[in-house]
């Protein structure tokens, strides 16, 4: 008789935990748990030490975060930076007691300098100044990245760490101002064509680049690095403690904006306002160490965007806009 491996998922009802769910339901010989927030309180350590304790797990995804957008970034950073090292402490550490040898930490590209050398390798990580209006949020995932690599250090475990790029797609926060730029701007353009509106005002100049990948190759690559081989894991990542997930393709924010309103359908005018910030000039990941490990996005943006729309426009009644 074969056991199943029972895999967790924190963060189940997140963009990236449904894209996981979705992905390893595909897969056999496996039970995937999770559990609702009523259930399983994330910033409680005794709750969660609990939890491992009678769940024998033997796998973790930790996708489980408090994340937004430039805006609520700015406004909440207490919030952003206390959730998430709760969060990645308690679920790490306990993980780590009840013996759990394999774990997948899910950062975010954000952890780079704000002006790293471009393509951004893994090895930018702490050589230069944050971008101010995310430093908390960025600040969080870098000491998750520490906490997996301290365990594997002193412990040996096989706790890995994936940094995606802007990600987007079903399942996202399309609140106009609390999300991110792809599903606020998918929102804010559907409620202008809506509306018949003729203009709509987008944040900064439009210049900043910026890469995207589609949730589903997102979860795709995570599984990906999750299941390699450990002598090959590291082999390939001898240097490094974490992997950078994206497509290597950038766009500016206009062009986006611009490809948004075709998918959606906009025909007004796209203005840009000066007065509003525009982040980091540029933010595009260096993925030739996840290349070379054997892993190719397949989603290219148009696609990804009008897939993401149509799920949308199938969703808007239980979704915050």
């Amino acid at each position: 008789m074969t056991t199943c491996k029972r895999i967790y998922i924190a963060g189940h009802n997140g963009m990236v935990g449904s894209a996981l769910r979705r992905r390893l339901d595909l897969q056999k010989d496996l039970e995937i748990v999770v559990r609702e927030r009523d259930e399983l309180d994330l910033l409680s350590q005794a709750d969660v030490s609990h939890f491992f304790r009678t769940e024998n797990i033997d796998e973790v995804y930790l996708a489980a975060a408090k994340v937004g957008g430039i805006l609520a970034n700015n406004d909440f950073p207490a919030d952003f930076i206390y959730e998430n090292l709760m969060i990645e402490s308690n679920i790490i550490h306990s993980a780590h007691k009840s013996n759990v040898q394999k774990l997948l930490f899910l950062g975010s590209s954000c952890i780079y300098p704000k002006l790293a050398s471009q393509p951004i390798s893994e090895s930018a990580l702490l050589s230069g100044y944050l971008e101010p209006t995310n430093e908390p949020y960025a600040i969080a995932k870098i000491a998750g990245i520490k906490l997996c690599e301290s365990y594997n250090r002193q412990y040996k475990r096989d706790y890995r760490c994936v940094m995606p790029t802007n990600l987007y797609g079903e399942n996202d926060n399309f609140h106009p101002k609390n999300s991110h730029v792809v599903p606020a701007l998918i929102s804010r353009f559907h409620k202008a064509k809506v509306n018949n509106e003729n203009s709509i005002s987008v944040w900064g100049s439009g210049k900043p680049m910026r890469e995207f990948l589609y949730i589903d190759d997102m979860a795709e690559a995570s599984i990906f690095v999750m299941e390699l081989e450990k002598s090959v894991y590291q082999f390939s990542n001898r240097l490094v403690s974490h992997v950078n997930i994206g497509t290597g393709i950038d766009c500016s924010i206009r062009e986006l904006a611009e490809t948004i309103a075709k998918v959606v359908g906009f025909r007004g005018d796209i203005l840009f306002d000066l007065s509003k910030p525009d982040g980091t000039p540029r933010k595009l990941l260096d993925v030739s160490l996840l290349k070379d490990m054997g892993w190719n996005h397949k989603i290219d943006l148009y696609d990804g965007l009008n897939r993401t729309y149509k799920w949308f426009l199938q969703n808007q009644d239980r979704i915050r806009t």
